[in-house]
């Protein structure tokens, strides 16, 4: 593991192989690295592979402010320029495929494996908006002296699992990121894209895949049948079969 100050972050990361083009391993929201490992070993012989830990997540530190992902995707781009990496093939899963989304509107990038992706906002339902303005309305009436501790437990249980279990400045990151919606950016997103989603992931949905594949000009979605939002690290092997058939063109020989 190697580290680098970046605009005072210190970026934690990985680099694996010696010769053939980049390609950068981005993790989801709550990981790191390890996540990646396995596809870092996997395409080594071929590529110089760079696995990160992205900022506020394994190693790496906190941003100063909270970020959205434009500042991770700047971020990325100034390692890429430090290392003379041009045109990086990025593979990412779930919140990384946000900042892999964002880095290839702003930078050139030569192909992508998103796996899990968000970045498509959720469709909302009556249900969303009754539980939202539910929530808004006791928290207003839990904000009086006497029910402050039902307001505190309020607040302790609501929000996601991911919410829950950030605090200070990633709290606010997350905030910031899962309001993001890149849908109406992604007709111009024309890198070749392969899409990888589990039929049966609750975290991303594969009707978001669809959107992604329909939407981006240069995008093929491959399904993993009766697998979750991590299908890529369940079915490990399946998943690098994928990458085989997809960037075996660019191979380092």
């Amino acid at each position: 593991m190697s580290l680098l100050n970046i605009d005072g972050i210190s970026l934690s990361y990985e680099r694996q192989g010696r010769s053939g083009r980049a390609v950068m391993l981005l993790h989801g929201w709550g990981q790191n690295m390890e996540m990646m490992a396995f596809i870092s070993d996997f395409l080594k012989s071929h590529f110089v592979v760079y696995n990160f830990d992205l900022p506020g997540f394994g190693q790496s530190s906190e941003p100063p402010v909270p970020w959205d992902t434009d500042d991770y995707a700047d971020l990325l781009y100034k390692f890429a320029v430090k290392k003379k990496i041009e045109e990086p093939i990025i593979i990412a899963h779930s919140f990384g495929c946000r900042v892999a989304l964002r880095y290839a509107l702003k930078h050139p990038v030569h192909k992508m494996v998103l796996t899990g992706a968000a970045g498509v906002r959720d469709r909302r339902g009556l249900s969303y908006y009754v539980k939202v303005y539910s929530y808004k309305l006791a928290k207003k009436v839990l904000s009086l002296k006497p029910f402050e501790k039902f307001r505190k437990d309020l607040e302790k249980n609501a929000g996601s699992e991911d919410y829950r279990n950030t605090s200070g400045v990633m709290r606010q990151t997350f905030v910031k990121v899962v309001n993001e919606d890149i849908t109406p950016l992604l007709k111009d997103i024309d890198v070749e894209t392969l899409l990888v989603f589990g039929e049966k992931d609750e975290a991303t949905p594969l009707y978001k895949g669809r959107i992604m594949e329909e939407k981006m000009p240069n995008a093929t979605l491959v399904i993993f049948e009766n697998d979750d939002h991590y299908a890529y690290i369940n079915e490990a092997r399946r998943f690098d079969l994928v990458l085989d058939a997809f960037l075996r063109s660019d191979y380092d020989r």
